[in-house]
């Protein structure tokens, strides 16, 4: 029941010898999301012992090299690997247009077939979906068209009371109907009500992924209250009007949204190569919001499942 976030990328344009471009993965129970793919990306996968064939779905929140220019490199080793399923990526149309002509250069026997799914920045759509988790998009305010991702749990079904499933006799039959929420009546006409038979299930949880983006308090309704939140955090306070001119936040405003959505945790990275000592950071942000971590390479953000008991 793993859902984590692992650091791959946490710089912003310029690569530094310890800190790569933007790419994360969110293992969702053993599926692995690609969030961005900065340069480096199949490096820090292999650091990370992240099996590439694991990875079906990548999505792309913005045409700036920081968080595409690793993909080329990553389909090209997908295809040396031999890799046969599909692979889709979601991003900006541009996105295709760009990548088509280098994959049919660079990776003309491809071994597998790499589908586009445009998506539109500037509006909240899910854009993925299957039976346990879906994705949709968050607006960012950014220099080009730019969105996040949240991701997040479906519910699961309610827990049935085995003693209390005996007690009552209830045929297998009733049992998917009971997990659904409906009450079950015995031979004798007697109502049981579903709360006697259940328990709820565990408590979905969910993971917001705001990329590049200046401070834009829009997006609250749509990320409040998420179980862990990503917020880049280019810049410190001094450099505030930089942040405001290229359309980036500071660490402290990145703090500020974590506060006003009421999130759960927050991670802050894109940090500006121009520092060296990323603890001002984490110190500017926890002082509006305590539970503020950075977004370093190699750390595993996990959220728990914590049953109802």
């Amino acid at each position: 029941m793993q859902f984590s976030v692992t650091i791959l990328g946490s710089n912003s344009a310029l690569p530094t010898s310890e800190r790569f471009p933007t790419a994360q993965v969110l293992n969702a129970s053993e599926r692995f999301f690609l969030i961005d793919c900065g340069e480096g990306t199949q490096l820090q996968l292999r650091r990370n012992k992240i099996r590439f064939n694991r990875i079906n779905h990548i999505f792309i929140s913005h045409l700036h090299g920081d968080h595409c220019f690793g993909l080329i490199g990553l389909i090209s080793t997908f295809s040396l690997l031999g890799r046969k399923p599909d692979l889709h990526i979601y991003g900006h149309e541009d996105l295709q247009r760009v990548m088509q002509p280098q994959i049919d250069y660079f990776c003309r026997e491809i071994s597998f077939k790499v589908v586009f799914h445009s998506i539109e920045p500037s509006k909240s759509d899910v854009i993925y979906e299957d039976e346990k988790i879906s994705v949709e998009t968050i607006p960012m305010k950014h220099r080009i068209p730019t969105c996040g991702f949240l991701f997040r749990e479906k519910p699961r079904k309610k827990h049935v009371i085995r003693d209390m499933l005996d007690f009552y006799q209830v045929p297998l039959k009733s049992i998917p109907l009971i997990k659904n929420g409906e009450d079950f009546i015995t031979s004798e006409g007697e109502v049981v009500p579903n709360e006697k038979l259940t328990k709820p299930a565990a408590p979905p949880r969910s993971y917001a992924f705001c990329s590049d983006t200046a401070y834009n308090e829009k997006i609250i309704d749509q990320i409040r209250g998420v179980d862990l939140m990503y917020h880049e955090a280019t810049f410190l306070d001094e450099k505030e009007s930089l942040a405001k001119s290229t359309f980036h936040s500071t660490a402290r405003q990145a703090g500020l949204l974590a506060l006003k959505a009421e999130v759960k945790k927050l991670i802050i990275g894109h940090f500006s190569t121009r520092y060296f000592d990323l603890d001002p950071f984490q110190q500017q942000a926890q002082s509006v919001f305590p539970n503020t971590q950075l977004a370093k390479e190699g750390r595993i953000f996990e959220i728990p499942y914590i049953p109802n008991l």
